[in-house]
C-alpha cells in the first residue's frame, strides 16, 4: 500500500510456536438459532442487535435495556423474550466484531513477511477503531462474563506477542520494542473516534505511519512519505473530551 513504511525484507522462518486459536463464544439463550426464525422474527432480531450495538457503543454495555428496546422500536418484553439477560444480548451484538478481530489476526499470522503482517493488522485495527464504535468497545473495554472477555483478550495478546516476536527475529523491529507499545498506539488512535470519519481515518493512518517508522530496527534514510495531514486543530481536543 502506498503509505506503508519501508522495512527490511523478511527472511521467513518457520514459526516455533502456534498461538491459541480464537474460538467464538457459545451463546445459549434457550431460543431457536437465528436461521430457525421466521423472516419477520429475524428482521426484529437484527434490528434489536443493531440498536444494541449503537446504544452500547455510545453509552457502554451497562446502558439500560429499555434504551435498546426504544432504539429498536420494540417493547422491553419482546427484547427479553429474545435475549433474557444483558450478557446474552451483549454477546450476540458483538459477535461480528469479534469475528473481524479473529480474521485480522489470522491474515497477519499467515503473512510470510512478519513486518508487513504486523503493519497491515495495525492499519486495519486503527481504521476500524475510528469508524466502528462497536469494535472500539470490543477491543478496548470489558464485557459481562458470558462473552468470556478475559479469554478473548488473552488470545489477542498472545497473537500480538507472537507477531512482534516474528518481526523482531526477522530483524524488522528494534530490539527494545515491546508488545506493550501496541496498546499505547491504539489508545492514542482511539482518541480520534470522536472526529468525523473523513478526518479520523487519515489522522489514524498518519499517526500509525509515524510510529511504525520509529518501531523499525533500520529506518530508511528516506522514509516513505506520510499520508496527508488531516484537517485537525486544537478545537478537536474539546470534541474528544466531550465524547460519550
Amino acid at each position: 500500500m502506498p503509505d506503508q513504511p519501508s522495512h527490511k525484507p523478511a527472511e521467513h522462518k518457520p514459526a516455533e510456536h502456534k498461538p491459541a486459536e480464537h474460538k467464538p463464544a457459545e451463546h445459549t439463550t434457550g431460543f431457536p438459532p437465528p436461521d430457525a426464525l421466521r423472516a419477520d422474527a429475524r428482521r426484529n432480531r437484527e434490528r434489536v442487535l443493531e440498536a444494541a450495538r449503537e446504544v452500547f457503543a455510545a453509552q457502554g454495555v451497562d446502558a439500560p435495556m429499555s434504551a435498546v428496546a426504544r432504539r429498536a422500536g420494540v417493547g422491553v418484553a419482546t427484547l427479553y423474550r429474545r435475549f433474557p439477560t444483558r450478557s446474552s444480548l451483549v454477546a450476540a451484538a458483538f459477535d461480528d466484531q469479534l469475528a473481524v478481530c479473529a480474521t485480522a489476526f489470522e491474515e497477519a499470522l499467515a503473512d510470510p513477511d512478519p513486518g508487513h503482517g504486523l503493519y497491515t493488522l495495525l492499519r486495519k485495527v486503527c481504521t476500524t477503531l475510528v469508524t466502528d464504535r462497536g469494535f472500539e468497545t470490543v477491543f478496548m473495554a470489558g464485557f459481562p462474563a458470558s462473552l468470556d472477555y478475559d479469554r478473548e483478550r488473552a488470545c489477542a495478546e498472545e497473537r500480538l506477542t507472537h507477531l512482534v516476536r516474528r518481526a523482531r527475529d526477522a530483524g524488522q523491529l528494534r530490539e527494545d520494542f515491546s508488545p506493550a507499545d501496541i496498546p499505547l498506539l491504539l489508545l492514542a488512535v482511539s482518541g480520534l473516534a470522536s472526529q468525523p470519519p473523513e478526518t479520523a481515518v487519515p489522522a489514524a493512518h498518519r499517526l500509525l505511519t509515524y510510529l511504525f517508522q520509529s518501531f523499525q530496527a533500520d529506518p530508511p534514510a528516506r522514509p516513505t512519505p506520510l499520508p496527508p495531514a488531516p484537517a485537525l486543530d486544537l478545537s478537536g481536543l474539546h470534541r474528544s473530551a466531550g465524547r460519550p
